[in-house]
């Protein structure tokens, strides 16, 4: 089973931590702390989206056109403007709304120690590495081989479940009840 978190931290020729680390601000590590942060809630988001009718079919057809595979190929993608405005895009889909999204920054900042103001910034940057790896994963056909030969979206639940079920009980249904919740009561 690929690891998503292990897929981005490995992007960029291996420098995705330290690319967000110079384009944001801060050190390395608190880079990866970041990203390990925000990977869970944006799984989340896409885990819902994909309950709506066509939104698998939607996350299919998007992840299969090979568009989202520059943000973990080019080291200078995480510079551009135009990462920030599709990443923001993509947030949209994910998590519905800005107040969303700054929650989600919240939560990070909590965990992590990285300002709130940086994290709401990083945010759409690491969503689109997340749509970057999982769209290298659907292109290289790695996310049909993980459902063990049945459909891409098997093996994509295969890539998101380690991210939701942060429990390590094997389920993410009570992780994704947590998160949602969490998100509801703020």
């Amino acid at each position: 089973m690929t690891d998503l978190l292990q897929m981005i931290l490995q992007a960029q020729g291996g420098n995705a931590p330290q690319n967000l680390a110079q384009r944001f601000g801060v050190s390395d590590s608190q880079a990866t702390s970041a990203i390990s942060a925000l990977l869970p809630a944006l799984a989340a988001g896409m885990q819902k989206n994909m309950q709506q009718p066509s939104g698998l079919e939607g996350l299919m057809g998007t992840l299969s056109d090979g568009h989202h595979q520059r943000y973990v190929e080019d080291s200078q993608a995480v510079f551009q403007e135009e990462t920030i405005q599709e990443g923001n895009g993509i947030l949209g889909h994910l998590l519905g709304s800005k107040d969303v999204s700054r929650q989600v920054a919240k939560r990070a900042s909590a965990q992590t120690g990285v300002g709130e103001e940086i994290l709401k910034k990083m945010l759409p940057v690491v969503a689109t590495m997340l749509m970057g790896s999982l769209s290298k994963q659907t292109q290289s056909g790695q996310a049909m081989a993980a459902a063990g030969g049945g459909g891409g979206a098997q093996g994509l639940m295969g890539m998101l479940t380690p991210l939701l079920d942060q429990n390590n009980d094997g389920s993410v249904v009570d992780d994704v009840f947590r998160l949602a919740s969490g998100f509801l009561k703020r």
